[in-house]
């Protein structure tokens, strides 16, 4: 999933470098699902996110700086789309088996954004967005409904309310145009972490010795987490919108959930179900939709 950040004035058309910038970014974006699978299943969920937003906070502390009136803002979307946000995935992953499934239900923030533009914010939202909605919606039900998949009902509930707090993080974050997105991101790994590591405390037995015993390959998982998602991710997508339009921009991004899909099958070896293929393609054809006549909006 991928953060708005201001538009910005058309520029020219995109070349080898900004191509394989999006290349970079959703191989990050689409592997991540694996990353933090695998972290949480060498460590406690909630250590595995306070340990990732605390390399965050540390790769972008160059960026940190005050914000004067927009600190409030900062803070709420730190509580939001890392602290909140952060338990609820890795509890989720956690949970799961089936990562490809998750995998198609976190893209449901998407249509969740949609629905809140409208109660919230007044948008004014035409049918090819609505119908994109409805196909992104009844896709993640027919999964759902899949016999093979009953057992994974709770962990995709999770992820579920997981794009549900990334989609009122997003309406957060509009308030913050302007701001420099790293900057963004490093005030909420340095806030989030503290409150992550509280929760690993209380929540989760034996958190306390497992600081001291972090297996090398969860910091690696990590690691790439922090990187390659959040830092070269969201650092890239800024850099892409400051010299392009929006329009050219948010379809490049539309890899990176088929990508996570496909990678979860193989690193797994799940299968694939025809509901489970049904239903992810009317998601994943409706998060585009969704994706790119919002940013033909944005453009115009």
């Amino acid at each position: 999933m991928t953060d708005p950040a201001p538009s910005s004035p058309p520029a020219g058309g995109l070349g080898a470098r900004d191509l394989g910038l999006a290349l970079i970014m959703n191989l990050a974006w689409g592997l991540n699902i694996i990353a933090i699978k695998e972290t949480v299943d060498l460590m406690p969920a909630g250590l595995a996110a306070s340990a990732r937003m605390g390399m965050v906070a540390l790769l972008l502390l160059p960026w940190l700086r005050l914000v004067p009136g927009r600190m409030r803002q900062l803070a709420t979307v730190s509580l939001i789309s890392g602290a909140l946000f952060m338990i609820v995935i890795n509890t989720s992953l956690k949970m799961a088996t089936n990562i490809s499934a998750l995998a198609i239900t976190s893209q449901l923030g998407a249509p969740f954004g949609l629905i809140l533009g409208i109660l919230f914010l007044g948008e004014r939202v035409h049918w090819p967005r609505i119908a994109g909605c409805a196909m992104a919606l009844a896709g993640v039900a027919v999964i759902g409904f899949d016999p093979a998949m009953f057992g994974e009902i709770p962990a995709m509930a999770l992820s579920a309310l997981a794009a549900l707090l990334w989609s009122i993080g997003a309406l957060v974050l509009r308030g913050l145009r302007g701001v420099p997105v790293l900057t963004i991101y490093a005030w909420i790994g340095l806030i989030s972490t503290p409150i992550l590591f509280l929760f690993a405390l209380v929540a989760e037995p034996g958190t306390a010795a497992a600081v001291a015993n972090v297996p090398p390959a969860a910091l690696g998982w990590l690691a790439f987490s922090a990187i390659g998602s959040t830092v070269i991710g969201q650092g890239g997508m800024a850099s892409l919108l400051q010299r392009h339009p929006v329009s050219l921009v948010v379809p490049l991004t539309l890899a990176s959930p088929l990508i996570a899909v496909i990678a979860s099958a193989l690193f797994y070896g799940t299968d694939l179900t025809l509901p489970m293929v049904i239903g992810g393609l009317m998601t994943l054809g409706g998060v585009a939709i969704i994706s790119i006549r919002g940013a033909r909006k944005a453009r115009a």
